[in-house]
C-alpha cells in the first residue's frame, strides 16, 4: 500500500474519533468555555508565556489546545488532515467567539507549506502526532519552513522507547512487554476498535504507524537547520499509555512504584535568528 493509501486509511480513522473525543472526559471542554483552558502540567511548565506570538499547531485535531493558545492571547493557525475535526474547530472558534485569534485549515501534514503561507514564532506539535508520519525528515522541513528567524519548535509527544511496549505482551508481572521493534523503517499495521479517550469502539479499527527512534529525531530537526536547545525525558503522561500507569494529583498517568523507563519527551528547537 502506497503512502496516500496508507493515509487514507489513517483519516478515515480520526474521522471517526472526532465526534467521540468531542464528548469524551479526557478531551473536557468545560474549562476552554469557561474561559480558562488547560494544557497538560508538561506543557503549562515548559512552553511559557505566549501572548502577542504568533503560532502554528500542527496536527491540531479538533483545536482544543490550539484555542487554548488563542485564549491566552496568541494568534493561532491549525492545521489538520480530517474534514471533520476542523469543522469542529471551526465551530468551537465561532462559539468562544475566537474567530479573530484561531484559524483552521485542513491540510495534509507534508502539504501543509502549500495552504498556509505564512511564518510563525512557534510551531507546536503535541501529543500523538509524528507516529502517523513516514518520513520524520520530511516532517523536520516542514517544522523549519513555518519558523521565522529566531523561532522555536515545541514539541511534547510519547517517547519513543516507550512505543517499543504494549499491554497485549504483557510479562507476567503486569508489565508492558516488547511489542514493536525500536528499529523498524516499515509502518505498523495495527488493528485495533479501541479508543484511548473512550470506551466506544471504532468501525474504522485499521492504521499505519510508525516509530522515530530519538537519534532520528533530534539529526532530522538539525539537518533542517533547527539548533536543540533542549530536551526532557518525563516519567508521567497525557493518557493511560499502559494499563499499569496511575493517574496522579495532576490528571498525569504514572508508574506506581518506580519509573522504569521515559513516557513521554519535550524539546525546544530554534531556528537561527539572521
Amino acid at each position: 500500500m502506497n503512502e496516500r493509501n496508507r493515509r487514507d486509511v489513517n483519516r478515515a480513522n480520526w474521522d471517526e474519533r472526532v465526534k467521540i473525543h468531542l464528548a469524551s472526559e479526557p478531551y473536557d471542554l468545560h474549562p476552554l468555555r469557561g474561559g480558562h483552558g488547560k494544557l497538560t502540567p508538561i506543557e503549562e511548565m515548559e512552553i511559557g508565556a505566549v501572548k502577542g506570538l504568533r503560532i502554528l499547531h500542527l496536527q491540531c485535531h479538533f483545536g482544543r489546545d490550539t484555542l487554548t493558545l488563542a485564549q491566552r492571547g496568541a494568534t493561532v493557525v491549525g492545521v489538520d488532515f480530517s474534514v471533520p475535526a476542523i469543522d469542529a474547530a471551526r465551530s468551537l472558534a465561532e462559539e468562544l467567539g475566537m474567530t479573530s485569534r484561531a484559524r483552521f485549515i485542513v491540510a495534509e501534514l507534508y502539504e501543509a507549506p502549500k495552504a498556509v503561507d505564512e511564518l510563525f514564532d512557534i510551531v507546536f506539535v503535541n501529543w500523538g502526532a509524528i507516529n502517523w508520519l513516514p518520513d520524520i525528515r520530511r516532517w523536520a522541513e516542514v517544522v523549519a519552513h513555518f519558523l521565522n528567524p529566531g523561532g522555536a519548535l515545541y514539541f511534547v509527544d510519547g517517547h519513543p522507547c516507550a512505543c517499543v511496549f504494549d499491554d497485549k505482551n504483557r510479562t507476567p508481572e503486569g508489565m508492558p512487554g516488547y511489542s514493536y521493534p525500536y528499529f523498524h523503517n516499515q509502518p505498523f499495521v495495527i488493528d485495533d476498535p479501541h479508543d484511548y479517550a473512550s470506551t466506544e469502539l471504532l468501525q474504522n479499527t485499521m492504521t499505519y504507524e510508525w516509530i522515530h527512534p530519538l537519534g532520528e529525531i533530534i539529526t532530522s530537526l538539525l539537518a533542517a537547520g533547527l539548533s536543540l536547545k533542549w530536551l526532557h525525558e518525563h516519567d508521567s503522561v497525557a493518557w493511560r499509555m499502559f494499563e499499569q500507569l496511575v493517574k496522579d494529583s495532576s490528571g498525569m498517568y504514572r508508574w506506581p512504584h518506580q519509573p522504569w523507563f521515559p513516557l513521554p519527551l519535550s524539546l525546544r528547537a530554534e531556528r537561527h535568528a539572521k
